[in-house]
């Protein structure tokens, strides 16, 4: 990608929107002018049209995600391209009956961005954020039926404990657990908000102010949206069906944003490479450069890991 096609591409995005490491997957993947492109979360499109640009009429986009919303804005951002384009609702940890039931057999490059745009974020709807006081929901796709807030006001403490432990990686998870479960005692929790100040209480020192950058809530949200979207189980899946769905030569590309996730990727790449099924492209995973975090700080958590199918 040219340094203009990359800024013309920034121009066209809002800062919500703006498709992450862009540069080094161009610098790292080739396409035929007929290739099948399959993006597993389309968001709103921005990785897909620069991409699709390098395909022709013959070629085609297969483009899966869970948020309605999400579909309805690649839908418009992709209306411009020479390819064809086909979007669908459905988590890719179904992409094997997706691409069968459009009669699609292997794929030349499928890419999974696991981060979710800040419009995500904002919505009122999902209860992602603790920014602003949001219903407790977490649901990116809401077909699930289990929100963050069934999680909070029915597991029993261990539970809970064991789940921010697991998905947050939070060391003080026994003290955030036994802080939620007295504070439902008194009132469920419903929003938001109610759960961040819990939280923040349970990890507050008299007089010291909280260590790190990072809102002490956040590996708690981080834990529920995880076991509330299945997103490990369903990442899983889809690194096992990979190799099944690819052309040889056909590429693989995963862009994470945090150590769990990494760390799936990164064995998995690895199992598959001593099997002689994948060849691994970034060794060790690729960062955003100094000018795209200035301009995306949404980049500066994102790591890149790039397979190639033998």
């Amino acid at each position: 990608m040219t340094h203009n096609g990359w800024a013309n591409l920034r121009e066209d995005y809002s800062p919500s929107h703006i498709p992450v490491l862009c540069k080094e997957l161009v610098e790292h993947i080739r396409l035929p002018k007929d290739g099948l492109v399959v993006d597993t979360t389309i968001g709103s499109g921005g990785h897909s049209r620069l991409f699709g640009a390098q395909l022709g009429p013959e070629g085609m986009i297969l483009g899966l995600d869970v948020d309605p919303k999400c579909i309805q804005r690649a839908q418009v951002n992709l209306s411009g391209l020479a390819c064809k384009v086909v979007l669908v609702r459905e988590n890719f940890a179904k992409l094997p009956e997706v691409m069968k039931e459009h009669g699609l057999a292997k794929a030349d490059f499928i890419l999974a961005d696991l981060g979710f745009c800040s419009a995500q974020m904002e919505d009122p709807e999902r209860g992602l954020s603790f920014q602003s006081d949001m219903p407790l929901d977490m649901r990116l796709d809401d077909r699930l039926t289990v929100t963050a807030a069934d999680l909070v006001n029915q597991l029993d403490e261990n539970k809970l404990a064991d789940l921010i432990y697991k998905y947050g990686e939070d060391r003080a998870s026994r003290r955030i657990a036994r802080f939620i479960v007295q504070a439902r005692q008194r009132q469920k929790i419903t929003t938001t908000g109610q759960l961040a100040l819990i939280v923040k209480k349970a990890l507050s020192k008299p007089g010291r102010r909280p260590a790190g950058r990072i809102d002490p809530a956040t590996r708690t949200f981080q834990a529920l949206r995880i076991a509330v979207n299945r997103e490990l189980e369903c990442l899983e899946s889809l690194l096992e069906d990979a190799p099944n769905l690819l052309q040889p030569g056909g590429f693989f590309a995963v862009i994470s944003f945090h150590s769990l996730e990494d760390r799936l990727v990164k064995n998995n790449f690895r199992k598959n490479k001593m099997e002689q099924v994948y060849t691994i492209l970034t060794p060790k995973p690729l960062t955003a450069a100094r000018e795209e975090q200035m301009a995306n700080p949404r980049s500066r958590s994102a790591k890149l890991r790039i397979a190639q199918r033998v």
